[in-house]
């Protein structure tokens, strides 16, 4: 397996670009996966070739990017009832959680990137999974990543990693990173073609990006980025 190439988790929205910015700066060849699960914000798939061009021309970039794949999980909205798989309220859940958990989501999404790396020869896998800004999602946890890695490992007969960078960091530390991974050109791209609304409003254009301004995502990307702007003065 190479340790010189790693497979992205990629969703076309903000966190996920970010961590692609990453790997390819860390690694020689650096593949993406995304993933088609009647997502009710699927606009988010439509941008992921649009970033991939647009980062695949910012300095050498583009040499290293390798192949991109596109995966159709249907089991997974029909076996949950999510305000990210139904056109259903987003609030909390009896459970405490949000209605926008999908259950397992993480897991399986780790899981197949994992079987596809593995036929790759890719030994690390890259995801976006961030507990800092936890949003009541399990699967999100530092923990939980990293013993799957290790129930991976196991099942594969071979070592993979699961890197996240922005495991720890809040979301004006993400605006942050991604600054100093490419500059004003991966803020732009970030903010212009990156998709994280649950709503999946590409109409509204705001100095973070596009999106309804008043959905969970949105409102912490805003407040990074106003934490970010302020940091900066």
């Amino acid at each position: 397996m190479s340790e010189t190439s790693a497979l992205v988790l990629f969703s076309g929205g903000q966190d996920s670009t970010v961590c692609l910015a990453w790997a390819l700066a860390r690694y020689e060849r650096v593949e993406t996966i995304g993933f088609r699960y009647g997502q009710r914000h699927s606009v988010e798939l439509a941008q992921r070739d649009i970033i991939r061009d647009k980062l695949a021309r910012l300095g050498d970039v583009g040499k290293r990017l390798g192949p991109d794949t596109l995966l159709d999980l249907p089991a997974l909205q029909s076996i949950s009832d999510t305000a990210l798989t139904r056109e259903t309220e987003i609030t909390f859940a009896a459970t405490g959680l949000p209605t926008t958990f999908v259950p397992g989501r993480n897991l399986l999404f780790l899981t197949y990137a994992a079987a596809l790396a593995y036929r790759r020869g890719i030994a690390t896998l890259v995801g976006g999974m961030c507990e800092t800004d936890f949003s009541g999602y399990p699967d999100c946890r530092n923990e939980t990543i990293q013993t799957l890695a290790q129930a991976i490992s196991l099942g594969l007969a071979t070592p993979v990693v699961i890197e996240t960078p922005l495991m720890f960091i809040d979301k004006a530390g993400t605006w942050a990173m991604a600054s100093e991974l490419g500059g004003d050109d991966l803020i732009r791209i970030i903010v212009e073609d990156t998709h994280t609304c649950y709503m999946g409003d590409r109409i509204h254009r705001h100095d973070w990006g596009y999106g309804c301004g008043a959905c969970p995502a949105c409102e912490l990307r805003a407040k990074g980025w106003s934490e970010w702007q302020a940091q900066k003065t």
